[in-house]
């Protein structure tokens, strides 16, 4: 058997902001997918995200909550240099988004902050200290 990992889906309870939060990141979902059950966005090498409305998953299993806490998957954005994980941090906590951890220079060599998506998803900026 050929098993290859090549999406990343996500239930999100508001399409539209949802979409709002990653095309600042750069991702393209199709025009009006704001009205869409179910919106994908190319991620390069064939792997996607894959949105998907709550009401959709309960389409098919009538008795799905979400989580009662956060989210527990965490994705991460690199960033072309460390100026980039300061301004994509401002823009998106600007833009509402709850900033867990402000921009810092890790012990690891990276500038590095977090951000929460809309459903509460951690989603990492990156990027190397050294250029």
């Amino acid at each position: 058997m050929d098993l290859r990992l090549d999406a990343i889906g996500l239930v999100v309870a508001d399409m539209a902001a949802s979409l709002a939060f990653y095309r600042r990141l750069g991702l393209e979902f199709p025009a009006g997918a704001e009205h869409a059950p179910h919106a994908e966005a190319e991620l390069g090498g064939g792997f996607r995200l894959m949105l998907d409305a709550e009401e959709t998953v309960r389409s098919f299993q009538p008795d799905w909550q979400p989580p009662a806490t956060a989210g527990r998957i965490g994705l991460a954005v690199r960033c072309p240099d460390p100026a980039a994980v300061d301004s994509t941090y401002a823009e998106l906590v600007a833009a509402g988004a709850h900033g867990e951890l402000k921009p810092f220079d890790a012990p690891w060599g990276q500038r590095y902050a977090s951000v929460q998506d809309p459903d509460g998803n951690g989603v990492d900026l990156y990027a190397a200290l050294d250029g």
